[in-house]
């Protein structure tokens, strides 16, 4: 059952739900890979480390704890950012999760410059989880085209845009 309770941003937090979806679409791996844009990566989709320093292929495996305490990390310092980018506006909690994951996959500079931050803003919500099927490319591949080799960003795309307008 979906909550669909708005509270301001600046008041919320990541769910039990958000980390275990988290878990879910990005795996994890002890050793560094390269994701579908090339970048190294490694534990549970992180591309840095806690201090910043890039991931190398040349690291060494870590523990699935580890790899916990890496994402924890970056999504604090993830959560306090996006936070900050919607001053005042409310979300329900799927919708919170929803664009905190895409921040996590995305990267801030990208949601800083989305219209779903726009559109949140003006208090368009439906127009916002709708913005969120513009953002199917990873290093200018088509995403929804199965052969383009990233498929998975799509389709998490698709999720995402599901979970945003049930909550509305």
């Amino acid at each position: 059952m979906s909550n669909k309770n708005k509270f301001v941003v600046g008041a919320m937090v990541a769910s039990a739900a958000f980390f275990a979806s988290l878990i879910g679409y990005e795996g994890y791996s002890s050793k560094p890979y390269l994701d579908s844009g090339k970048v190294a990566t490694i534990g549970i989709g992180s591309t840095k480390y806690e201090n910043g320093t890039p991931v190398k292929m040349t690291d060494k495996p870590i523990t699935k704890e580890r790899a916990i305490q890496i994402s924890k990390a970056h999504i604090s310092k993830d959560e306090i950012a996006f936070r900050k980018s919607l001053p005042g506006v409310k979300l329900t909690q799927t919708e919170y999760d929803v664009y905190l994951d895409f921040v996590y996959n995305f990267g801030q500079s990208n949601w800083n410059q989305s219209s779903m931050k726009r559109e949140l803003i003006k208090g368009n919500h439906i127009a916002a989880c709708d913005s969120l099927l513009k953002y199917k490319y990873v290093a200018k591949r088509d995403c929804s085209i199965r052969s383009n080799g990233c498929y998975g960003v799509w389709t998490r795309q698709l999720e995402r845009h599901a979970k945003c307008i049930g909550a509305q």
